[in-house]
């Protein structure tokens, strides 16, 4: 299919990120461009091959596949691959086979590495680690999307002030912003109120117009926090209405103000250590949306930020434990509360169930075991009043089964061991990320070292578990790259979570179970395993990064939602990505499936 000049420049700018080039440098690229036609079935290249470039499809499907056959995904127009291999050493990483009769633009090494050395935007696009956050951002350089209240309270220009007055009382309110078609025309506080209307006696008939400053100065939601001090201190006012295209966006007070600084973790964990009833927690727990999006948008990690918001479930489970032995009385034996799930990986975001379990001193009694069925109750009905809710699966202490003394555990985990059917692969793989809270933490040492070597020694349960981990897949597919869910409420979405974050979860319990570390939290796996030699520097870079891009790509998709007041989840529609995040976010799903493939094949050494 020869191509002319002006059919490989037009389709250039369609793409990211060569649409951002200036026109002479697309034009000098256009002309290096080499177009291949590849058949059906064909090879583009095969593992180890010295890559010719970059690739970017202009027609066609192709098929990517690993070192040991499977596929890793399937890419269409517009799609780019090689560049991993390319930049790396300049050997192909998998196989490329040609799925369709298919086009190909080959951009030469010299040409791609000669675009990122000019371009910062290409480096960009090219680099697939998230690189260093920068430092966490303060009041005054947050942006105002994150500082202002969303939908403020309007009213039309000949509402009566006492109706107006009225309505901030029984919002709960301080200003009223006077619109007509969206557009503002004013903003009239209490203040007003009182220091005109009610100041000087005027009639009951009169209007808010009145009273309100008219045309009042406004901020976007793109500029920051020191914008809104400055203009506050400069005109003395303590409201500022926030818009955009012309639009009553939001508002700005002083109270928003003074509410972003007292929402910190350590300030909510400040006021849970003090609450004496689950009802008060609950009122401090109701603060963790807002605490997500003020630590996302203060440029944390995404392990920072899931730690500190796991710091508060940790809390408010000690101080259940607390409240419940003031009203029990003393335990009667020594006893220790663990947390398994995202909490015991340290891993919460804004949405959270509750897994959790009690192991018992050896002495305990049958007698014994009701006060604990109440401590258990007392605590699980604290934290589902707190947000975290019943854990589906019922794993939780207040199910016997999870309450039980240390050598009970110790037969579950041998007989899980021993046996290691579905329902025990699932369990071991739930119970293996436990981690104390709260009692006797001794019980637990002995317990975790002694299964830990159990397991890696029998080959047929970590086959098992390695089979297990395999059952979560990265959502690849046709439609650019991703398979989305098929049906019901959450069509046409990619769940983060079981198809996203799970994955490298499995992977990296796998890689802790063969190396027998301790560590429970995900990242801290992947690195342990590296510093082990379960996993190759190389292999624990790739996974790193993919890993860093999915659960940052996950929190950034909670914090848009709770942005515009609604509950944070795992559900992202691809929709809402750029072609540039869609690229990226699929090649870290690429990486973990790759990974995947060489668990399953034995080869966690992946380099």
């Amino acid at each position: 299919m020869p191509l002319s000049h002006d059919q490989i420049t037009r389709f250039l700018k369609s793409v990211h990120p060569y649409d951002a080039l200036p026109a002479e440098t697309l034009e000098d690229l256009a002309k290096q461009i080499e177009v291949w036609e590849v058949n059906e079935g064909s090879a583009v290249y095969e593992l180890g091959n010295t890559l010719p470039g970059v690739f970017l499809i202009y027609e066609g499907q192709i098929e990517i596949t690993d070192e040991n056959g499977a596929v890793v995904s399937h890419l269409g127009l517009r799609n780019s691959f090689g560049e991993r291999g390319l930049l790396k050493d300049g050997k192909a990483a998998t196989h490329a086979h040609a799925g369709t009769p298919t086009v190909l633009f080959v951009l030469p090494p010299a040409v791609v590495r000669k675009l990122i050395d000019n371009h910062d935007f290409v480096a960009k696009f090219f680099d697939r680690t998230r690189g260093e956050r920068s430092s966490p951002l303060s009041l005054a350089t947050s942006s105002i999307d994150v500082l202002m209240a969303r939908n403020p309270a309007t009213c039309p220009a000949s509402m009566p002030v006492q109706e107006a007055a009225r309505l901030m009382r029984d919002r709960h309110i301080s200003c009223l912003c006077v619109t007509e078609d969206e557009a503002l025309l004013g903003i009239a506080t209490l203040r007003d109120i009182s220091g005109k209307y009610v100041a000087d006696a005027m009639p009951n008939t009169t209007p808010i117009s009145d009273i309100m400053t008219a045309d009042p100065i406004t901020l976007s939601p793109s500029d920051i926090g020191s914008d809104v001090l400055h203009v506050m201190m400069e005109r003395g006012i303590g409201h500022i209405p926030v818009a955009e295209g012309g639009k009553l966006v939001g508002i700005v007070t002083q109270t928003d103000l003074t509410h972003y600084q007292a929402v910190s973790s350590a300030e909510l964990v400040r006021q849970i250590a003090l609450a004496n009833s689950a009802v008060e927690m609950a009122q401090v727990t109701a603060e963790i949306p807002q605490l997500l999006v003020q630590l996302v948008a203060a440029g944390n990690r995404h392990e920072i930020v899931t730690r500190l918001i796991t710091d508060i479930a940790d809390t408010a489970t000690r101080r259940l434990l607390a409240l419940a032995e003031k009203e029990l009385g003393p335990p009667p034996v020594p006893y220790l509360w663990l947390a398994c799930g995202s909490q015991g990986r340290q891993e919460q975001t804004g949405v959270s169930d509750q897994d959790n379990c009690l192991v018992l001193d050896d002495s305990v009694t049958d007698a014994d075991m009701a006060y604990f069925a109440e401590l258990a109750k007392f605590v699980s009905d604290g934290l589902d009043t707190c947000g975290y809710f019943y854990c589906p699966g019922d794993m939780m202490a207040t199910n016997p089964r999870w309450c039980q003394p240390v050598r009970v555990w110790r037969d579950y985990f041998k007989g899980w061991i021993a046996k290691p059917n579905p329902e025990a692969q699932m369990l071991a793989s739930v119970m293996f990320d436990l981690r104390p809270i709260g009692g006797a933490f001794e019980l637990f040492s002995d317990l975790q070292t002694d299964t830990l070597a159990a397991a890696n020694a029998n080959s047929i349960f970590v086959a098992h578990m390695i089979s297990n981990s395999l059952k979560h897949t990265p959502p690849l597919g046709l439609l650019r790259g991703f398979a989305t869910i098929r049906s019901g409420e959450h069509r046409n979405t990619l769940d983060l979570k079981h198809n996203g974050v799970v994955p490298v979860v499995d992977l990296a319990r796998v890689y802790s179970l063969q190396g027998q570390l301790t560590e429970a939290n995900t990242r801290a796996r992947l690195k342990a395993a590296e510093a082990a030699g379960v996993l190759s520097p190389a292999g624990a870079r790739d996974i790193l990064d993919a890993y860093d891009l999915i659960a940052e790509t996950r929190l950034e998709h909670q914090v848009r939602l709770v942005k515009f007041g609604e509950k944070p989840d795992n559900y992202l529609p691809p929709s809402a990505l750029s072609d540039f995040e869609r690229s990226h976010l699929r090649d870290a799903f690429v990486v973990v499936k790759t990974m995947q493939s060489a668990v399953g094949h034995g080869k966690g050494m992946l380099g």
